[in-house]
Order: C-alpha cells, then structure tokens, then sequence
C-alpha cells in the first residue's frame, strides 16, 4: 500500500482511504467490521465518515455510520488509524441535523456527539460536508446568485475550527464540495487572523467529473492542500454494471432516479460506454480503469473507496497495482475533450 502525507500536514495516510457512507443502510454492523478489518490488513490505515451518514440519509438511519466505526474502533490501538468525519452544513431537507446551521455552537455540538459516537477523545481531520454559503454542489453546474442566502462566515467556522484544535478534540481541519474561492479565503483568513490552515479538499472526482482541473488542481499545488477524491466510480457508474444490466443491485436503482441524477444524464451514460469499451480493450475491468485514473492522478492526495461487498472492495483495493499506458490515457482523454464533465 502507498502512503502520502496527508495535505499540509504531518500525517502520514495510506493512498486508499475507506469510504463508509453504506453502513447502516446497504451494510449491516457486521459487513462493516468485516470491510474495516479488511481494508486495514490490506495496509488501508484512513478511514472516512460523517455524521450524517449512511447514504441515503433518513432519520432513522441518522449517525449509525459513526456508531458502527465507533465499536469497532473501541478494539483497535486509537494511532493505528487516521479517522475523518464532517459536520453537516446548511440542512438540505434534513431537519433532523440539528438546525441546519455552521455557526460555533452547532460545530461544538456536531464534534462531540462525533467523538462519543466514534469511541474516541479526537479526530485526526474534521470537515464542513458542505459550505454554509451558497455554492453549486451536487449536481449544480453554475453558480447562481438569486440562490444567496444568509450563511455563517468562513471567520467564523475558522475560528471553532482553532478551537477544537486548541482542546485537542481536532488534529487538522478539512472542507468538501468546495471551491477555489472558498479554499483560498479559507487560506487567506487563516493567515490573516494566525488561525489553522485548511489541510484537505473533499471533491468528487472521477473519468465522468474532472471538473477539479479547472481550477482547484492549481490552488492544491501552490497551497498543499490535499484533494481527497470521492466517488471516483461515479456512484457505481462507472463499474458498468448499470450499463451491462439495468436491474444491477446498487444505489442507483435502490435509491431511486432522483437521488443523484448526474450519474444517469444521457451524457453520464454515453461516456461511461466508451470508458467501458477502453477499459476491455486493454485488458482491464471498467473498474480497474476508473480507480487506476484516480490512483494515478498527482493531485490525488487519496482516492476515496466504498464498497457493499468483500469481493468489491477486493478489487477497489487490487486496482492500485493497475499501471495506465500513455496510450489508455490518450484514449481516455479523447473521450473527456468530447464529453466534458457529464456528471458534474
């Protein structure tokens, strides 16, 4: 397994980080545990969450990621591991998250439920999930001020953030679904007012969305930030086992067409096709091809996993040995000049 460090900080992260968002609603506690123990003797030592997970969150499903993590975590050596979790932000039509809101109290709030949760006295990266401010995310494609609204300031998050760092309840601190503005004003208050810098970006980032090099790639090499790379299959998409059979078992047709339709635009498909093609072409699955682009980007701080079975994960893992010829990647950027970022 390779390792890195993590962002602009000291700690070291394994290339591969398991991405948890399935347990407790496509996995039950014990195919958690079973993909933890996993991951962790395959040299996987980076192990995302939320407090808002399982995916698709609902109220009864609400934190039983963390707590699934969490009595796992209870068995383990606490520095054999590197544990992320986020802070939900603004409530998108979850009015069970507190009160939707980024300001101190509900952070303070958040990061101790977490830690209780998790079985632990810190975490080694804390996250926003999403920005208070308005900001296209999931899905949107351009920003559009009539969405403006009233939003707790970066200052202000920056300045719990320094906070839970001081009380040793945070290691570093990391954002997601962001973007270069938000990233550089985070970097510029953070200098400005002697307060932590931001270490990591969470972004989706995948064959069928590389928006991130159209302007953060830049931003996470000047400033060592880390992108931290979700998705990367495309919600599954990108495995082609959609494409192969329509009734595949998977979140796409379990959640429903209007949980994110991005990965079902006519585009998403055309192009997923051709990556597919590619992929067989050179020997490879569809999934190999789409983690090994990840694996092998050099702004990819670490690629973030899922996975409901063994068998995938398995294979989630093994890809990292994959090696993309200069000749897959022609190909693979021919497809991206003509279908830019269908599921942005």
């Amino acid at each position: 397994m390779q390792t890195t460090r993590l962002g602009n900080t000291d700690i070291t992260v394994s290339r591969i980080c398991l991405g948890t968002m399935t347990f407790g609603q496509q996995n039950t506690e014990a195919d958690a545990h079973a993909q933890l123990d996993y991951a962790v003797a395959q040299g996987v030592n980076f192990i995302d969450t939320a407090e808002m997970y399982p995916v698709r969150p609902s109220a009864d499903t609400y934190t039983l990621t963390e707590q699934y993590i969490g009595r796992w975590m209870a068995k383990q050596p606490r520095d054999s591991v590197v544990l992320a979790s986020k802070v939900a932000g603004p409530s998108r039509g979850m009015p069970w998250v507190r009160n939707g809101k980024l300001d101190a109290d509900n952070i303070r709030q958040a990061i101790d439920a977490s830690l209780k949760r998790l079985q632990t006295d810190h975490l080694d990266l804390y996250q926003i999930h999403w920005p208070a401010r308005n900001v296209p995310n999931f899905g949107q494609t351009s920003f559009n001020p009539a969405n403006e609204r009233e939003a707790e300031s970066i200052e202000v998050q920056l300045r719990v953030m320094d906070e839970l760092v001081r009380a040793g309840k945070i290691r570093h601190f990391g954002v997601s679904n962001e973007s270069a503005y938000g990233v550089m004003e985070f970097l510029h208050l953070a200098d400005k007012h002697g307060l932590p810098a931001v270490a990591t970006i969470q972004n989706p980032y995948s064959l069928v969305n590389r928006s991130f090099e159209e302007a953060l790639d830049e931003v996470c090499f000047r400033t060592g930030v880390g992108l931290l790379a979700y998705s990367p299959l495309g919600f599954g998409q990108l495995t082609g086992k959609y494409i192969d059979d329509e009734n595949a078992h998977g979140r796409l047709n379990v959640f429903g067409k209007d949980w994110s339709p991005r990965y079902l635009r006519e585009k998403t498909l055309a192009a997923t096709r051709r990556y597919m093609d590619i992929a067989r072409r050179h020997g490879l699955t569809p999934t190999q091809l789409a983690l090994g682009w990840c694996y092998s980007r050099w702004f990819v701080n670490s690629t973030i996993i899922g996975a409901t079975t063994l068998e995938q994960l398995k294979e989630n893992i093994d890809a990292q040995n994959v090696v993309l010829t200069d000749e897959i990647i022609a190909e693979v950027n021919a497809v991206h000049e003509q279908i830019r970022n269908p599921a942005q």
